[in-house]
């Protein structure tokens, strides 16, 4: 039996495959879909997944039976840096420690009792986003009003892209989860965030992203990174080709610590980062080496074409051309044969010549352009077209040509005109018994 075929993608379910196949690294287009379907195409989340099974984390997808495994400073894939609340000092401490314990115990039970209540009445409403980018711009804007001005700069963006800057720049990105319920988030804010030297190292050194888990954004990244306390600090980098988590700060910790315990793991991964440069610069060079040679040959085959089509030009030019000469040559053949049946017309429709001795005979002697003589005895009642047909049928005469007496000299009207249609006979032309005719050639003319 046929295994069922699966529905066809669909344009922004394409780009959204691509994408995050080119953010994870993952070669298998069937795992990939996989993974976006089983987040509903949620690209964000689904990034969050796949950087959370490569931490160590399992998927959302894949809950562990017990406790989900914790990343500490023993796993060598992530390096963890954990700041535990300082121990009570002196009889004092302990004694408010051991006086507030019960308190602090019945209140953080009757909250997780009523949350755990209210997620059965009524789902989270942080579990679905519906505007990533407001709830970072929500965040920035309760937390400037909370804190002030002076702090790091925030990515205004959703985690998705600020993962593709980082990724695309070669770019550490700290992301900060903000618990705004959390006792010792309005300290590190104020004492550790907001300081001078920190502000400088974060804003010199990488993107940061931050959000609060309240906001639908916060909340999905929360899920992903799954965080053990606040503050929460995730590193990320490029390694591997992949988006990964390479290291973690939990709890409060001061500004010195903070800006050491990053410098320590930024050093530690530094090679990475430069690994991922020189292949990526090798890359751009291979591209460009690549653009350069087809770009050359592009080149080369234009100029190719261009030759191939000036020769085209040059033998489309050189058959009009000889085709030119051949419908002339041909026009010329039509002529001249035309001109040949003409003759032939002409002599055959010539009256017999008289004899010597009729009294009304004419003996005309023509001189033709190439100095050859004609001699022919005409009739004194003919008309002078027939000496015109006469000389016309002769192959010595010329195409064009034109009678003329020689004293007085004048031409012969020998064809009809609009004037005198019916030209004069011999004796009406005045002629002689004995003439001497000139043939003149009229053909330049």
């Amino acid at each position: 039996m046929a295994a069922p075929e699966e529905p066809e993608l669909s344009q922004a379910q394409t780009e959204k495959l691509l994408q995050f196949q080119d953010l994870t690294g993952l070669e298998s287009m069937d795992q990939c879909r996989r993974t976006l379907e089983q987040h509903n195409w949620n690209i964000e989340a689904a990034v969050q997944d796949r950087l959370n099974e490569q931490e160590g984390v399992p998927s959302v997808f894949n809950p562990p039976p017990s406790r989900p495994l914790q990343v500490n400073t023993a796993d060598h894939r992530v390096y963890s840096y954990i700041v535990s609340r300082p121990q009570p000092r002196g009889l004092l401490g302990w004694s408010y420690y051991l006086i507030m314990l019960p308190f602090r115990f019945t209140y953080y039970t009757l909250l997780d009792i009523f949350r755990l209540a209210l997620r059965f009445i009524r789902p989270d409403p942080r579990g679905r986003v519906t505007d990533p980018v407001g709830d970072v711009v929500s965040f920035i804007h309760s937390f400037e009003e909370k804190y002030g001005q002076a702090h790091p700069v925030f990515y205004q963006g959703t985690y998705s892209q600020a993962l593709n800057d980082a990724k695309r720049e070669l770019r550490y990105l700290l992301v900060y989860l903000h618990g705004d319920d959390h006792q010792d988030t309005d300290e590190f804010c104020r004492s550790t965030l907001c300081t001078e030297e920190v502000i400088t190292f974060l804003n010199t050194r990488m993107l940061f992203w931050a959000c609060s888990t309240s906001k639908p954004e916060g909340y999905r990244v929360s899920q992903a990174l799954r965080e053990n306390t606040y503050p929460f600090l995730a590193m990320i980098m490029l390694k591997d080709r992949k988006m990964t988590v390479v290291g973690r700060l939990e709890g409060l910790i001061q500004p010195e610590d903070l800006i050491n315990q990053l410098t320590f793991i930024m050093d530690a991964n530094q090679t990475y980062l430069m690994s991922e440069r020189l292949e990526r610069e090798e890359r751009n060079q291979t591209q460009v080496l690549r653009q350069q040679q087809d770009e050359a040959y592009l080149a080369s085959l234009r100029a190719d074409q261009e030759k191939e089509r000036k020769k085209r030009e040059e033998q489309e030019q050189k058959r009009q051309e000889e085709e030119k000469v051949r419908q002339s040559a041909l026009a010329e053949e039509r002529r001249r044969q035309t001109l040949e049946e003409e003759k032939e017309r002409k002599s055959e429709c010539l009256p017999p010549e008289p004899p010597a001795d009729d009294p009304e005979s004419v003996k005309i002697v023509f001189k033709l352009p190439n100095d050859t003589r004609v001699e022919r005895r005409f009739l004194f009642g003919q008309s002078l077209t027939v000496i015109h047909d006469f000389l016309f049928s002769l192959k010595e005469t010329p195409e064009k040509f034109q009678i003329v007496t020689n004293f007085p000299r004048r031409v012969l009207p020998c064809l009809p005109t609009e004037e005198q249609p019916n030209p004069p006979t011999l004796k009406e032309a005045g002629l002689s018994r004995s003439e001497v005719l000139f043939v003149q050639d009229l053909t330049d003319d």
